[in-house]
């Protein structure tokens, strides 16, 4: 097990959003409300993930704000004779654009609309790949999905682990049991956190869905190309609250520092779970835990008094 940094040790950390309505889609917010809302809040990049219009919003960038071209698409079960959406299973997937500047004219491509037939599915998101797209697998639980819709899922860079409103919509937010089954099936893929804003209600409101779920990417420098870069390498971290401030592999241990926080848990393939746990009334910053070297993979997860957690990308130990 050789030594290394699991998080780059040079850069620095930017908070996103890489998910998020606008008005021209669902959303109450225009794009440059977004923008000004989530700076308020320290955000440096959003990803504009309208559903079913591709949004690439230059005029937004500035040296302290990236705006991510991208869209959400879909692929729902035939609607019953009622048309009730209720009970329709669903994949939504955001693609995001790793070279904006080269398309003219372009248009948000759905994939075939037939549900079960996982092969179309693939060869549409292999082409969006070939395109210049990342794809991320989009809130499995709200999509009323089990592990056998995305368990031949391939071509996606990342899943949601956490989706904000989701959760507020009836605690659909957190998937990181879909997280654990995807890497079980051998597929190597990263984990964002996520807001999923609509802004029905507005900032204060306990149900507004903004600035709950993000994204801390680590960057040489705030750019377009480094945004996609940090995302292609998987050098982020998902949270809805804590700080993961340093990943470690050294002497074969996995040594992990963190904002405050109650418990730090490392995840392998198994059923063996690291832990280290704070005395009642107490806080950690970090923890060391020795590798055996078997887990195949580990993942961090670091909750604080909130209940609010941090989660690291899965790492496997032969990479």
């Amino acid at each position: 097990m050789k030594d290394r940094a699991l998080l780059p040790e040079a850069g620095q950390f930017y908070k996103a959003n890489l998910h998020c309505h606008t008005v021209l889609s669902d959303g109450r917010w225009t794009k440059e409300q977004v923008k000004a809302e989530y700076q308020k809040r320290g955000y440096s990049v959003v990803a504009f993930t309208d559903h079913r219009h591709y949004g690439w919003h230059p005029e937004l960038m500035d040296e302290t704000f990236i705006p991510l071209a991208a869209y959400e698409a879909d692929l729902n079960e035939p609607f019953p004779p009622s048309g009730d959406f209720q009970r329709v299973r669903t994949y939504h997937l955001n693609f995001y654009d790793t070279h904006p500047e080269t398309r003219t004219g372009f248009e948000a491509q759905q994939p075939p609309q037939r549900y079960g037939d996982l092969a179309a599915l693939n060869e549409f998101l292999a082409g969006k790949e070939a395109e210049g797209f990342l794809c991320c697998y989009n809130h499995p639980y709200w999509s009323l999905q089990n592990w056998q819709d995305y368990k031949d899922l391939d071509h996606v860079f990342a899943m949601e682990i956490y989706n904000h409103g989701c959760e507020l919509d009836g605690l659909y937010g957190y998937a990181p049991q879909a997280y654990d089954e995807m890497l079980r099936t051998g597929r190597r893929l990263f984990c964002l956190s996520t807001d999923d804003n609509h802004n029905v209600y507005e900032p204060g409101d306990p149900r507004c869905d903004a600035f709950g779920g993000f994204t801390m990417l680590k960057l040489p420098r705030l750019g377009y190309a480094e945004v996609i870069e940090a995302l292609r390498q998987g050098n982020f971290y998902a949270s809805t609250g804590p700080e993961i401030h340093h990943l470690v592999i050294r002497n074969g241990a996995l040594e992990v520092s963190c904002s405050p926080v109650e418990k730090i848990y490392v995840v392998t393939s198994g059923r063996r779970c690291l832990m280290e746990l704070a005395a009642p009334g107490q806080t950690l910053t970090g923890a060391a835990f020795p590798l055996r070297g078997d887990e195949e993979y580990i993942r961090v997860e670091c909750r604080d008094a909130s209940g609010r957690r941090a989660y690291s990308n899965a790492y496997w130990l032969d990479d």
